[in-house]
């Protein structure tokens, strides 16, 4: 069994679940033999260059603190979106062997990192540049992702409660603009850059308490807007409320983002555009085309960190991946994700398995054609039926005068 310290970093976007499978990890470093210390790297990778860390089995003294912080929304270790240079890079290679002489400078052997598909490729090529060193070492991704976008896994932590908030969110949204008898649009500009499963959440109201948007609109079909306004008018022949849910990531036939105009055209470290104002764009589009009242509404942010309304079922099972992930590396594994595998039976449930990184990494899982009404404008029964287990539960939370109490680690 390989011995020494492990670290562990948060990247990419906050989650209500991303603290939970913090927590996993931490426990697991605890009980694990091969574990001496784990250290936290504020801010991922470029914590670990900067050498900004922590000692987390000072900073969780008390165990029952490990409760509070899985309670806690965003990330407490602090995120990046630090993109690794490639690996046949010649002025990428001073990045590599600095990380590399900080784990031989703090004995680390185990390394945890915990986000969506760009830190997973950050953990293929960290295993990739490792794999001929002199320094032994695992290295684990651990999922995490409001998007569910990750290949490998049945879903992600995180999607469970976020998808809980839209659902929840949708419900009101439905029921406010019912009580009035005039003719208007209401449209939910919903995350989701790729795949749609976001948005397909905002479906679970109908199977729960009948009441449902009249159009939802994913990634994964081509968008068109003079289909969209003819569904708007034949959905106005049914009540004159109409409640549509859009991803933000919709494109029209030409591989142009609805919303790109409205865009600042700015990317991040990883080349994705920033997305925003689909929802302002099919506002116009209804005030110009049927001239009834219309409003857009983006969830914006608050989709991501919604902890007060978290899934009971996403926090358990983000304290387990974490936990495996620990488990996994101290039996041998390594340059891997921890996935989870939906069992088989009438009853939902879960075991979690690790998949190879390198088939994981910068590939996109979207919804697939089963879950998409023929009109590409819904969600069929099955794609509730796949959401609707992962909203579960209400887990354990803590107040202070009123509000929740998060757990804040001090740098």
């Amino acid at each position: 069994m390989l011995h020494g310290n492990a670290i562990v970093g948060q990247s990419g976007g906050p989650t209500a679940a991303i603290n939970a499978t913090l927590a996993g990890v931490i426990r697991g470093a605890f009980d694990c033999d091969a574990i001496d210390t784990i250290y936290g790297a504020f801010n991922g990778v470029e914590g670990m260059l900067a050498g900004t860390i922590c000692n987390l089995n000072e900073v969780f003294a008390n165990r029952d603190d490990l409760r509070v912080l899985c309670a806690t929304p965003a990330a407490a270790l602090g995120s990046c979106r630090k993109k690794l240079p490639k690996l046949d890079d010649e002025a990428g290679k001073a990045t590599y062997e600095a990380l590399v002489e900080f784990f031989k400078k703090n004995n680390i052997r185990y390394f945890f990192y915990i986000g969506g598909n760009d830190s997973m490729d950050t953990v293929a090529k960290l295993t990739a540049y490792l794999a001929d060193k002199d320094w032994e070492m695992r290295v684990m991704g651990v999922p995490k992702t409001i998007d569910n976008d990750l290949v490998g896994t049945d879903h992600t932590p995180g999607f469970g409660s976020a998808a809980k908030y839209i659902a929840a969110t949708m419900q009101e949204i439905i029921r406010d603009t019912a009580v009035y008898t005039v003719k208007a649009v209401t449209i939910v500009e919903i995350m989701g850059r790729d795949a749609g499963w976001l948005t397909a959440s905002a479906a679970l109201p109908g199977r729960i308490c009948d009441v449902t948007p009249d159009l939802i609109y994913l990634p994964e079909r081509t968008f068109d807007m003079d289909k969209f306004i003819e569904d708007v008018n034949a959905a106005f022949a049914k009540h004159p409320n109409v409640v549509v849910a859009v991803s933000e990531g919709v494109r029209f036939a030409d591989g142009r983002y609805v919303g790109e105009g409205t865009q600042s055209g700015a990317t991040d470290a990883f080349g994705h555009k920033y997305l925003s104002g689909t929802g302002k764009v099919l506002e116009q589009a209804v005030r110009d085309r049927i001239g009834c009242k219309v409003r857009s509404i983006e969830l914006n942010l608050m989709q991501r960190c919604a902890s007060h309304i978290a899934s009971k079922a996403d926090l358990d099972e983000s304290q387990c991946v974490g936990a495996a992930a620990v488990m996994a590396a101290a039996n041998g594994e390594s340059g891997k994700m921890m996935c989870y595998v939906r069992d088989g039976g009438d009853a939902y449930s879960v075991h979690v398995e690790s998949g190879d990184i390198a088939q994981i990494a910068n590939k996109i899982r979207e919804v697939p054609d089963e879950y998409i009404n023929a009109e590409g404008n819904g969600i069929t029964e099955a794609g509730i039926d796949y959401i609707l287990p992962l909203i579960q539960g209400e887990p354990e939370q803590f107040y202070e005068n009123g509000l929740p109490r998060h757990f804040v680690i001090k740098r």
